[in-house]
C-alpha cells in the first residue's frame, strides 16, 4: 500500500459515523425487530406499514424493500394447493348462498371453515378453524389426527358457544362429508344458521379460508420440520393467538382481528349512548 492510500485509510477509519449512516443503521434495527417480532412472517409491504403507523419514522416502501433485501428477510413462498374434501358421499349437500360476498357489515353475520393438514413424522395433523369474515377472526379451531366429523363439530360447538350467533347467519363450508354429517346439519339448524356450500371444485367459493390457511402454512409451518404432532399443534395454536392478537390485514385498513372487531363494537356502543351536549 502507498502511504498516501494508507493515511487515507486511516482517515476512513477515524471520521464518525454520518447522519445518513446514523439512519439507514436505524432503519434496519427496525426492521429487524418487527421481522423477528412478527414470527418472520412479514413482507416489506407489512414492515413498511409497523415502521409508519408504530414508529413514526416516514420512510419509502421502496426503501423499506431495499433494506430488506441487503439483509436478507424474505417472506416464505406459498405451497401447491392441496385438495382434503371428500365429496363422495350420499347426504345432502346445499347451494351456495354466500356467491364470495366476503365483506359483511358486521360480526356474527358470515363464518367460513375447512379443513387442513399438516404432515408430521406421527403422520398428518389435521385442521379445522372456524373464521368470522367481518374481521377475519378465527372463533375457534380444533386438531386431530383423523378427519372425521367430531373435528369439525368440535370447533362449530365451540363457537356457537362463544359467539351465540343470532338467526339467519351464515355458515360457509364445502360439501364435504363431514360438513353434510347429520350431527353437524342439526347442530347448525338448532343454531338458526343458513348453510351455505362452494360448488365442488371451486375453491375461491371459499377463499378467505383458503386465505388463512396459505398465511399459516408459508408464513410459520412450513418453516418447520414437525417430529411431532404434538409439536405441530403447539406451533398452531402460537400461530392463531399471533394472527388474531398481532398480524396486521390489508383488507382491514391494515388492523388486527381483535382491533377491527374492538372497534366496531366501540362504535356500536357510543351510537347507542351519544355524549350529551353541554349548554353554553
Amino acid at each position: 500500500m502507498s502511504t498516501s492510500g494508507y493515511y487515507l485509510y486511516v482517515k476512513r477509519l477515524d471520521r464518525e459515523e454520518t447522519e445518513r449512516e446514523r439512519w439507514r443503521k436505524h432503519i434496519d434495527e427496525r426492521i429487524l425487530y418487527h421481522f423477528a417480532d412478527n414470527l418472520e412472517a412479514y413482507g416489506s409491504v407489512r414492515i413498511h406499514r409497523m415502521l409508519v403507523q408504530k414508529d413514526k419514522i416516514m420512510v419509502s416502501s421502496k426503501t423499506v424493500a431495499n433494506r430488506m433485501r441487503a439483509l436478507g428477510l424474505f417472506a416464505t413462498p406459498p405451497k401447491i394447493y392441496t385438495v382434503t374434501t371428500d365429496s363422495n358421499h350420499t347426504n345432502r349437500t346445499y347451494n351456495n348462498k354466500l356467491n364470495r360476498q366476503f365483506n359483511p357489515d358486521a360480526p356474527n353475520k358470515v363464518w367460513v371453515t375447512d379443513i387442513t393438514y399438516i404432515p408430521t413424522h406421527e403422520g398428518f395433523l389435521y385442521v379445522n378453524p372456524i373464521l368470522d369474515l367481518f374481521g377475519r377472526k378465527v372463533i375457534s379451531y380444533a386438531m386431530d389426527d383423523k378427519m372425521d366429523r367430531s373435528l369439525p363439530l368440535r370447533a362449530l360447538r365451540e363457537a356457537i358457544k362463544l359467539r351465540q350467533p343470532k338467526e339467519g347467519w351464515i355458515h360457509h363450508s364445502d360439501k364435504g362429508a363431514q360438513y353434510c354429517s347429520h350431527d353437524y346439519m342439526d347442530e347448525l339448524k338448532d343454531a338458526k344458521a343458513k348453510i351455505s356450500m362452494s360448488r365442488k371444485g371451486t375453491p375461491y367459493d371459499n377463499a378467505c379460508a383458503e386465505s388463512f390457511f396459505a398465511s399459516l402454512k408459508k408464513e410459520y409451518l412450513n418453516k418447520f420440520i414437525f417430529k411431532t404432532k404434538a409439536e405441530a399443534m403447539g406451533a398452531v395454536q402460537l400461530y392463531v393467538e399471533f394472527y388474531n392478537r398481532k398480524r396486521i390485514h390489508s383488507t382491514l385498513e391494515y388492523a388486527t382481528p381483535n382491533e377491527y372487531e374492538m372497534a366496531y363494537y366501540k362504535a356500536q356502543r357510543e351510537h347507542a349512548n351519544p355524549t350529551p351536549l353541554t349548554s353554553a
